[in-house]
């Protein structure tokens, strides 16, 4: 499985972004599919996650109400849209693909993923 992300950039606090996932490979959808994020000297974290189904998602709660995760219809692209950010969501956002379904209604229970992109850059400025 191979995962490319896009749509990171430069955006003032308030403003949005939509990042992409594009996935490829053999059996792509039967994968859950999250994504994680890591500031400046900061650890990893998982900031949203959808089931290869599309029936489950899941937010961390510091972007709740403010970032949708959704697939579009082949189910081979994941979109993270990012509204109202804050300075504090700065950070390099990673895509991750996981084939044990670990994306579930209390977060994404696994430690790390199968697979993962190579990362693209948000920068909110305050």
């Amino acid at each position: 499985v191979q995962l490319v992300e896009s749509g990171g950039g430069l955006v003032q606090a308030g403003g949005s972004l939509r990042l992409s996932c594009a996935a490829s490979g053999n059996d792509v959808d039967d994968y859950d599919i999250a994504w994680f994020r890591q500031a400046p000297g900061k650890e990893r974290e998982v900031v949203s996650c959808i089931a290869s189904s599309g029936q489950t998602t899941y937010y961390a709660d510091p972007v709740k109400g403010r970032f949708t995760i959704f697939k579009d219809n082949p189910k081979t692209t994941v979109y993270l849209q990012m509204n109202s950010l804050k300075s504090e969501d700065t950070a390099v956002y990673y895509c991750a693909a996981d084939g044990f379904d670990p994306c579930g209604n209390s977060g994404w229970e696994v430690d790390g993923a199968d697979y993962w992109g190579q990362g693209t850059r948000v920068t909110v400025s305050s």
